[in-house]
């Protein structure tokens, strides 16, 4: 990787089964080998066994992503439907409940487990990671301090969990209340520099409280494998074109930030609790909903603080190439994110079926659906 902003995207599944759209629990024998024999390093399996990952390679070009991510959902699917399975992408699945999941074998997953215990059980979500190339690690952690109060806009743009276990929620975005059980979740701590950083992974390492910082799982974080910074907050995103769009608003505001090292220099603790504040603002109201602005000491709706950023990072997108679709993040404020379409989806097929059950089935199938459009 050179230092041109390169970025890759993570996207997270449900598998599930091909007629019922329920969560799959086993995976049917050869299902990952066959996946890993087609797509090599672009898919992993994750810590429950009903989940899985693909991986785009390092790219500067949104087209390349928006392909990449096309032919490697499109090639999962394929093998899937050999073995009577398919594939959602978001945050949560509608109908899936955590009893009964089982963890996939695998010596990291077997600690994490036993670790987490019920906590790891419960990890039936999926989401969206963006990482973009920064090989200095101080502007890693820079950058990642400098970036903490805009992580709402990227939940509230993403959101795609409002069900959890057949239940509405009430949030647009439970993903990250599930996840957030687990420990070192939530918005980074706000450290100084890279050596302070460092600091608190040699002490938890030395500890035997991680690994490595891999087990560190904040909403952004400088990858330990990779010279980037990973952002990890975003719900799976059901709509590729809604993925793309959201990649390259990160990736142009991580280059903002780079080139304007005074933007957000004194962020601290005030603005680390405003932005906690609002990142459950952004859970519970996705689009719908206004932010805390601290400057203005209002509340700024979040259509409004999303323009507002659109316009602060144009020049880096335009630079960057992928203004186009960072532009795409303003069809998803006014239009509305999949945690939308599925509430629609759901009330529309209540109302016309009067049963429950047959309303979250046609969320399910709109889910397949769309994550294969």
């Amino acid at each position: 990787m050179s230092h041109d902003y390169s970025f890759g995207i993570e996207e997270e599944f449900f598998v599930v089964g091909a007629e019922t759209k329920a969560v799959q629990r086993r995976m049917p024998s050869g299902f990952f080998d066959e996946l890993k024999e087609r797509l090599g390093d672009s898919v992993s399996v994750e810590m429950l066994q009903s989940q899985l990952e693909i991986a785009t390679r390092p790219t500067t070009g949104t087209g390349s992503a928006l392909d990449q991510l096309k032919g490697l959902r499109r090639a999962v699917a394929d093998v899937a439907a050999e073995h009577g399975l398919g594939v959602i992408a978001s945050g949560t699945h509608p109908t899936a409940t955590w009893d009964g999941v089982r963890a996939t074998r695998a010596n990291r997953y077997d600690g994490v487990m036993n670790d987490l215990k019920m906590l790891g059980e419960r990890n039936m979500v999926c989401g969206l990671h963006v990482h973009v190339e920064l090989p200095d690690p101080d502007e890693r952690v820079d950058v990642m301090r400098r970036m903490v109060p805009y992580i709402p806009h990227f939940i509230a743009l993403s959101t795609s969990s409002p069900f959890w276990g057949a239940k509405q929620t009430g949030l647009m975005g439970y993903r990250l209340a599930a996840y957030d059980e687990l420990p070192r979740t939530g918005l980074p701590e706000m450290f100084e520099d890279s050596a302070t950083y460092e600091r608190y992974l040699d002490a938890m390492v030395e500890a035997r409280a991680i690994t490595d910082s891999s087990y560190v799982w904040w909403a952004i974080r400088p990858s330990r494998q990779l010279p980037t910074l990973e952002l990890r907050a975003p719900d799976s995103c059901t709509r590729i074109e809604d993925t793309v769009a959201i990649a390259a608003l990160y990736r142009a505001l991580v280059r903002f930030l780079v080139r304007n090292r005074h933007h957000n220099k004194d962020v601290g603790t005030v603005d680390r609790a405003i932005a906690d504040e609002n990142k459950w603002r952004a859970q519970r109201y996705g689009i719908h909903g206004s932010f805390v602005d601290l400057a203005q000491r209002r509340a700024v709706a979040v259509r409004d603080a999303v323009d507002g950023l659109v316009h602060l990072v144009a020049e880096d997108a335009e630079a960057l190439g992928c203004l186009d679709a960072l532009l795409h993040v303003r069809t998803i404020a006014e239009a509305g994110t999949s945690a939308d379409v599925q509430l629609a989806v759901f009330q529309e097929a209540q109302h016309r079926t009067g049963k429950r059950n047959e309303a979250l089935d046609a969320v399910k199938t709109w889910l397949a659906n769309a994550t294969l459009q």
